[in-house]
């Protein structure tokens, strides 16, 4: 059926309205960008400065992201309770810490210290994430895609609430670890200790993860599952253990996100999963939801732009405070690459794999 003369004069006022907010959005970024260079204001160590904070954030938002986006590759489902998980694994990993500082373990070996937390976190995180999906996904898994939307939703606050009763609404100091403290000297530059560790440990996982999903016997089996799990059925592969993998090695990574997300902050509340995750689900629909290296690309590429947009577009402007606006610059990226790339970033290489 031909569309009617008024139905293409709607799509051509769409089709304006929204290449003038693309222009109007680019113009903002070139402008703004040009007169913060022009003032001088930021030396170039701060620039890296910057950077090298988004990395770090990045690495976090990613590590995040890719349990979204494996359980949405598995079950084309969003796991809005992922956040929380990530909430649970830093509650695990605080007392950890706390009860190992208060026996001068952590100052006696500092990389033990690190270590057991993550270690804790993984596992607390991992254990609560399969609960979740044996009670409040798989008894839905045949439900119209609506009903665990609504479950996870409803996972999520319980979550939420639950930590709330168990541990108060209070923010918690996370204790430091006295190696971290302070920079390091690298190219000249002094770059905080706690950035640096954070960045490598969370690269080294996500490398982990990409080979566990790219070489090992699990990862063909989780790829085959994504793929077509009937298909997958009958050639043999468990699909309720692989989704529980899933969602165990998503929960995991989200643990240890937590973990590392206290050091860079400092502090561990009920309520702390909730931006971390929409920011992770806004670097996995970044990178392209169901691709694990785009979550990864999606995640560093969110956390830069949230740390160096401010100062960079948004001072020229001359616009006060911009830093609180770094929300707003993160979605307005969102919308803009989604706009342009609707796929996300790496979104089109997936699809013409699978084709």
């Amino acid at each position: 059926m031909r569309a009617t003369f008024s139905e293409r004069l709607v799509d051509l006022a769409v089709n304006i309205f929204l290449w003038g907010f693309r222009i109007l959005i680019v113009a903002i970024i070139i402008i703004g960008t040009f007169f913060t260079i022009r003032e001088g204001k930021y030396t170039s160590e701060q620039w890296i400065d910057f950077i090298v904070f988004g990395i770090s954030q990045g690495s976090i938002y990613a590590m995040i992201a890719l349990g979204y986006t494996m359980v949405y590759g598995i079950l084309r489902m969003i796991n809005f309770a992922h956040g929380d998980i990530f909430m649970t694994g830093a509650f695990g990993a605080y007392f950890t810490a706390t009860w190992l500082t208060k026996a001068g373990f952590v100052d006696a070996n500092p990389f033990l210290g690190l270590l057991i937390p993550i270690l804790v976190a993984m596992a607390v995180s991992t254990l609560i994430a399969v609960l979740v999906e044996r009670i409040a996904y798989r008894p839905l898994r045949g439900a119209p895609q609506l009903v665990p939307l609504i479950s996870a939703i409803g996972a999520s606050f319980f979550l939420e609430y639950a930590f709330r009763g168990f541990f108060g609404p209070g923010k918690y100091a996370y204790p430091p670890i006295k190696a971290l403290e302070g920079t390091w000297e690298i190219f000249g530059i002094g770059i905080l200790k706690v950035q640096v560790v954070v960045a490598i440990s969370a690269f080294i996982m996500m490398a982990l993860l990409y080979f566990v999903v790219m070489y090992t016997k699990i990862g063909k089996a989780m790829r085959a599952v994504s793929e077509n799990k009937d298909t997958a059925a009958l050639m043999g592969i468990d699909v309720n253990r692989i989704i529980v993998t899933t969602f165990a090695i998503g929960a995991a990574l989200a643990g240890a996100a937590g973990v590392l997300f206290a050091l860079v902050y400092r502090q561990v509340d009920f309520f702390m999963g909730f931006t971390p995750g929409v920011k992770a689900f806004t670097a996995a629909v970044l990178g392209g939801i169901g691709n694990i290296p785009g979550a990864m690309v999606g995640g560093l590429v969110l956390g830069v732009f949230e740390s160096v947009g401010p100062s960079l577009f948004l001072e020229g402007l001359g616009i006060t405070r911009a830093y609180q606006l770094k929300d707003a610059i993160a979605y307005t990226m969102l919308v803009m690459i989604l706009l342009f790339r609707p796929q996300g970033i790496l979104g089109e290489r997936l699809s013409k794999q699978k084709a």
